[in-house]
């Protein structure tokens, strides 16, 4: 039983919720976000609240019951308030900066680093080393944030690179001279 499946939906205000030919259509304050359900996954609104329904009770239905519950979810609360993720770069000389529709991101290597920024998704940069990435598509701002942030990982010696704010990166003793 999918117990993440079975929770309804509770519709913000200015929010809608629209379904025809087994694709949902979210529309809020922010944007519109658009969802192919899979075959035998269905949608049901009543006054304010939604709920996703499944054809039959085989494993495969089941298991798409509740991330189908989810990913609406995050569309209906990507277009009401949206996402963000925030990183951070630590580092001497390390900096970002943004240039039209690219991240250009001095990580101490010998070249720039040009990450084009998708449409849809809003990066700023404050102090050269904090850049706040935001949009309404939960997995389009997550995978960006992670794109950059592989860029140069947190390294355990120095704790040089760039990571989510709040992120704690495990530290190791350096060489120890012995006699």
């Amino acid at each position: 039983m999918s117990r993440v499946g079975l929770k309804s939906i509770s519709l913000p205000d200015k929010v809608s919720v629209t379904e025809s030919n087994g694709t949902v259509s979210v529309e809020g304050p922010k944007g519109k976000l658009e969802f192919q359900l899979p075959a035998g996954i269905s949608v049901s609104q009543e006054d304010s609240s939604l709920s996703v329904n499944r054809a039959s009770e085989q494993r495969q239905m089941r298991a798409l019951h509740g991330t189908c519950r989810s990913l609406i979810n995050n569309m209906i609360v990507g277009v009401s308030e949206g996402f963000t993720k925030e990183l951070e770069i630590i580092g001497v000389g390390f900096r970002a900066a943004v240039k039209g529709d690219k991240l250009d991101l001095s990580l101490g290597k010998s070249h720039p680093i040009l990450h084009p920024i998708p449409s849809g998704i809003t990066v700023t940069v404050t102090d050269n080393t904090k850049v706040k990435v935001e949009g309404i598509d939960k997995q389009g701002v997550g995978q960006f944030a992670a794109e950059v942030r592989s860029y140069y990982k947190p390294e355990p010696y120095k704790g040089k690179g760039i990571r989510y704010v709040g992120e704690y990166v495990r530290r190791k003793a350096g060489k120890s001279v012995g006699k």
